[in-house]
């Protein structure tokens, strides 16, 4: 019987933030790609764009002006996918008809004034700027009465359906515990009730010691490719002081942490010589006013690109109907982002 080998074999791994399994495929690595090619732009942005509604001093399309900020500036959403009023509801629940009225609060941050740049191409000094309104907004959505969980996060590229080229994240405050979150959450408190640790911590402390899937680290934060990573360059930030919420950050974590994102941002973008799109975004402690000791702060990356900068992954087919799949082994996709470059090819 032949012997199984972690690179050439397919196999399944655990997700125990999901509870759910991942197939892995590294022998598919090696086929042909003949499917679709995404169009990259190489238009240079200048950077201040007149027609752009993000930009200082600009009209927003509702009618709005945006001050001349300097630093981050943040408003409501225009176009919320939640709203703010409360609103009576008399519907009868049924088992297999089950609705409720969601209510909450959508904020969009700027990162920059500038609109010819991105996280990748911002001084660690920037990026803190950013990561001190986060806390503020966390803070500040978190302390109203029917908010519960505050989820923050960025949508870069076209390729990920960012309609406006300008730096900028969201915030979609609300009233419930999202799916996701309400899952990882289980499990988190499943682990901590068991061990009295955290989950985070203890997985942490071993990829360390095993090395295989680290790409960066400083006094504060670790930048992996999690053992069960399901995009091609998947990757996590996971703080190395247990604390459940950006509420707690200090302020020499702050810079720690500005440093990890910054770079795995020029990592992305050196990986195909491209501005490399992702969804990211921070999963951290509800704000119901519990303690949420299981929580543990991390962030997650979630970049589409395969093989180029022209080839994206697909979650269709066997990923819809039956459970995730990739190809690369998170080993290797570690590897190849660990030996690239922290400059920018730019500079």
């Amino acid at each position: 019987m032949e012997q199984f080998v972690l690179t050439d074999h397919p196999h399944r791994r655990y997700n125990p933030l999901l509870d759910e399994w991942i197939l892995v495929s590294p022998q598919r690595a090696k086929r042909p790609w003949q499917g679709q090619n995404e169009a990259i732009s190489d238009e240079k942005k200048p950077e201040y764009d007149e027609t752009c509604y993000l930009c200082p001093g600009n009209d927003r399309i509702n009618g709005g002006t945006n001050p001349k900020y300097e630093n981050c500036y943040v408003f409501d959403n225009d176009f919320p996918a939640l709203l703010k009023d409360e609103v009576a509801s008399d519907l009868a629940q049924e088992d297999l008809f089950k609705i409720n009225p969601e209510r909450g609060i959508n904020r969009v941050i700027c990162f920059s004034p500038k609109h010819n740049v991105t996280l990748a191409e911002m001084e660690v000094s920037e990026i803190e700027n950013v990561i001190k309104v986060w806390k503020e907004q966390y803070l500040e959505l978190g302390a109203i009465p029917y908010i519960n969980h505050v989820q923050i996060f960025e949508n870069k590229g076209s390729v990920m359906g960012c309609s406006n080229p300008h730096p900028h994240g969201q915030i979609w405050a609300q009233s419930s515990l999202p799916t996701q979150v309400k899952r990882t959450q289980d499990n988190l408190l499943k682990y901590f009730q068991k061990t009295g640790k955290s989950l985070l911590k203890d997985y942490l402390e071993s990829e360390l010691q095993k090395k295989e899937r680290i790409i960066a680290e400083n006094e504060h934060f670790v930048l992996l490719v999690p053992f069960w990573a399901t995009w091609p360059y998947e990757t996590m930030i996971i703080s190395k002081r247990h604390f459940s919420s950006i509420a707690e950050i200090t302020q020499e974590e702050i810079k720690s942490y500005a440093e990890m994102i910054q770079i795995i941002t020029v990592k992305y973008d050196n990986l195909f010589k491209t501005s490399f799109p992702y969804s990211a975004g921070i999963h951290q402690a509800p704000t119901d006013g519990l303690a949420h000791v299981e929580w543990h702060f991390h962030m997650h990356f979630y970049p589409p690109l395969l093989r180029s900068a022209t080839v994206k992954k697909f979650m269709v087919g066997y990923e819809l109907l039956a459970e995730a799949q990739r190809d690369l082994t998170a080993e290797q996709s570690a590897e190849i982002l660990r030996n690239l470059s922290t400059q920018h090819y730019k500079h």
